[in-house]
């Protein structure tokens, strides 16, 4: 997936795949629902694709390993899925914010 992208070719495999637009922009499919579209800048663009299933989120945080910077990404509590958003450093500690997920989230 992640090399289909890097490379911008069509690609599928089992319930996963894919599309390159005549923009140049990637879009992720998982089982025919968009969960993720990568634009021209590798700027990522998520999405739950109506299901916020296991596969879902392990989809999206393969996207985020690659587009996204290190330590950002989606995860659950208490059955709530959140997104983990790189805002700064302190004194050499990372410092994340934590927003509930909303389909459409923008990591840029």
């Amino acid at each position: 997936m992640i090399a289909a992208i890097n490379s911008r070719k069509d690609w599928k495999s089992a319930n996963t795949e894919v599309y390159v637009n005549d923009n140049n922009c990637a879009n992720v499919y998982l089982h025919g629902n968009l969960i993720a579209w990568i634009n021209q800048d590798n700027d990522l663009t998520v999405f739950d694709g109506g299901c916020q299933s296991n596969t879902t989120k392990s989809r999206l945080n393969a996207l985020c390993g690659e587009f996204c910077l290190r330590g950002e990404g989606i995860f659950q509590s208490d059955f709530v899925w959140y997104v983990r958003k790189l805002v700064g450093a302190l004194n050499g500690q990372s410092m994340y914010k934590i927003d509930e997920f909303i389909s459409g989230y923008v990591f840029n």
